[in-house]
């Protein structure tokens, strides 16, 4: 057989689409699996935007767009950002994606030389090491500390930087921690940005879904001259019930953009003409319905911490934001379970599902082996009946 490529042979794959993709298989076989891997929320997409879309049908509007996305949509961005962040961007600045993914593949294909570094803080969603290694860069995992709640300090950032530098990403409200950034935090790391000229990929597609009195502030909004530095990206996945409909999207800087949407119409050509429409409708509509699924992640956050706070072995990370509890299994990996030692998470997180059949995510795809990632976009019945099982199981590990 002829030889894959490099870049090919080294990606890592997703544990979350291992785990979901097990999870699923035993579901097919007629097994009860309460699954609390997949990322996306369970909610229907709203009534409203699913209507924009069957009108976009009815209409014909089903052909090829403007490969950055229709222009009414980016409007309809620019309004969003100026309202919500307190920026001001034109349509010519904002280039419309296949899902936030896809807007994150774009950034790194345009800003990345071969080599180029980009930190990342730890823990951190799978994918961001993998999209930049794809596209030729080099990811400089930034460890961070539970003290600081795995934020990025910026003495700690200041001394991992290097001539090849050329991004920091930031996640806030961030998976899997689900922590925020306060207005003082980002400062520091904006600070650093402005000082040694380099990018700021500031992912917020969770903006909308935070908790108790934290708040979400665009790093791009402390000071005009950072606007230029930092290139947002963000999408209707998870605010809006929509992670199928793919479509995500950057703000940022007009050159940056231009190249962006060049990169995505010989890539991808345009955004699905339907979920545009759909999108159009889910930023400019009825509001109300996000502030509904906030509340009910709110409640079944609170329920799931609580409960996990009184198991043995475990320790949960509080989460102020998106619809995840990272979780400190450590203790158990020294303890046996019929006689095989459990030893990582990865072991941790099989012997749950195959023997209490609920589904959880190891932590080492997300750079912290001594967790696993549990999401609460999952219904109450499920979260209660889940988290009876894995009491089960810790007790008998115990």
């Amino acid at each position: 057989m002829l030889s894959l490529s490099q870049r090919a042979l080294e990606i890592t794959p997703s544990p979350t689409l291992t785990i979901d993709a097990r999870a699923k298989e035993l579901k097919n076989a007629g097994e009860d699996v309460i699954g609390f891997g997949a990322g996306e929320p369970d909610f229907d997409t709203p009534l409203h935007i699913r209507k924009a879309a069957q009108r976009a049908i009815d209409e014909g509007f089903t052909r090829y767009t403007p490969a950055s996305g229709i222009p009414e949509l980016k409007e309809a961005i620019c309004e969003k950002l100026k309202k919500d962040n307190g920026l001001e961007f034109e349509p010519s600045q904002i280039v419309v994606s296949n899902g936030a993914k896809h807007s994150l593949d774009n950034v790194f294909a345009t800003i990345l030389n071969e080599g180029d570094e980009v930190v990342i803080p730890a823990p951190y969603w799978v994918s961001y090491p993998e999209l930049v290694k794809l596209n030729g860069g080099t990811p400089v995992i930034l460890e961070t500390r539970r003290e600081n709640n795995f934020k990025a300090g910026g003495d700690e950032l200041e001394r991992i930087l290097t001539p090849r530098t050329k991004a920091f990403l930031l996640n806030s409200p961030g998976n899997p921690i689900g922590h925020v950034y306060t207005k003082k935090e980002l400062e520091n790391i904006a600070l650093l940005a402005l000082k040694h000229q380099f990018y700021i990929v500031s992912d917020e597609i969770y903006e909308k879904l935070i908790y108790g009195k934290s708040t979400h502030i665009s790093v791009a909004s402390l000071e005009k001259e950072l606007q230029e530095n930092t290139i947002i990206v963000n999408g209707v996945s998870k605010s809006y019930a929509m992670t199928g409909w793919r479509i995500g999207y950057t703000a940022s800087a007009r050159p940056i953009a231009s190249a962006m949407a060049g990169i995505q119409s010989h890539r991808a050509s345009n955004p699905n003409s339907i979920a545009q429409r759909a999108a159009l409708e889910a930023i400019s509509g009825p509001q109300e319905c996000v502030e509904e699924m906030r509340q009910v992640f709110a409640k079944r956050r609170d329920y799931m911490l609580d409960r996990l706070d009184s198991f043995p072995l475990i320790t949960p990370v509080k989460p102020e934001g998106a619809f995840y509890i990272f979780v400190d299994v450590g203790e158990t990996f020294t303890k046996n379970f019929r006689g095989t030692a459990i030893g990582d998470s990865d072991n941790f997180a099989a012997t749950l599902l195959e023997h209490y059949r609920v589904a959880i995510v190891p932590g080492r795809g997300f750079g912290a082996p001594g967790y696993a990632r549990f999401s609460y976009a999952t219904s109450f019945e499920n979260i209660t009946r889940g988290l009876d099982r894995l009491e089960a199981f810790l007790s008998e590990l115990a």
